[in-house]
């Protein structure tokens, strides 16, 4: 395991309210100093490598660099510590939670000097969670769409989540919406199965939608 302490683990350090700050429960492996194990973490989730290479004096990796500024044991717990790593934000793309957590819980969870790894916390500074563009439109918009108004808005995801083909699929979503929902949802599983293509479900979903609401207004 290359040594990343030296260069990646800074007690001194002072954090700036534009970092991003990262609180991982880290377990190293057996032989492996917390200290060293923060500072993995901090470099392989920024701009650390297993080995040196020549473009390295092509940048300034001081100015990029993750840094584990902290280290505490959990309480009760054995060879288990709480690692506190601090992210500039030029790290990240603005607006993009995918770049941000795929950097900070991506490949690092599978490194070697780790038994295991879990991150607990995560503070955003504000400069950073306003480059988020955020929903186009709140709910009054949503309200003056469908014309409802005073009361919760109501819908539900159709069962069985897997299995029904698109025909029954639309059958399903008109007898919600003529019962009176607002609203259907899919499943987080389906997509575009064989039983049940994504163009087949959105046409009998749309026959299905026009029909209740010809029948309801």
């Amino acid at each position: 395991v290359k040594d990343y302490k030296l260069t990646y683990y800074t007690p001194d350090y002072e954090t700036k309210d534009t970092d991003i700050l990262a609180a991982f429960r880290v377990t190293p492996q057996p032989g492996v100093p917390p200290e060293e194990a923060g500072a993995a973490v901090a470099a392989e989730s920024s701009t650390g490598t297993w080995t040196s290479v020549w473009t390295d004096g092509l940048t300034s990796l001081d100015r990029y660099k993750g840094r584990c500024y902290h280290i505490e044991s959990v309480v009760g717990e054995e060879d288990q510590y709480i690692a506190y790593v601090a992210y500039p934000l030029d790290l990240f793309e603005e607006g993009s939670v995918t770049n941000m957590f795929t950097s900070i819980v991506g490949n690092v969870f599978g490194f070697k000097a780790l038994r295991a790894l879990r991150l607990e916390d995560l503070r955003i500074p504000t400069s950073y969670s306003k480059t988020f563009q955020g929903p186009p439109h709140g709910i009054q918009v949503e309200r003056d769409k469908l014309n409802k108004y005073g009361r919760p808005l109501l819908g539900c995801t159709i069962k069985p989540k897997l299995g029904l083909s698109a025909k029954n699929y639309g059958r399903a979503v008109y007898e919600c919406l003529r019962g009176g929902l607002d609203f259907t949802k899919d499943d987080e599983n389906v997509n575009s199965q064989p039983f049940m293509r994504w163009r087949d479900r959105f046409l009998f979903c749309a026959e299905a939608l026009f029909k209740a609401q010809s029948e309801t207004g």
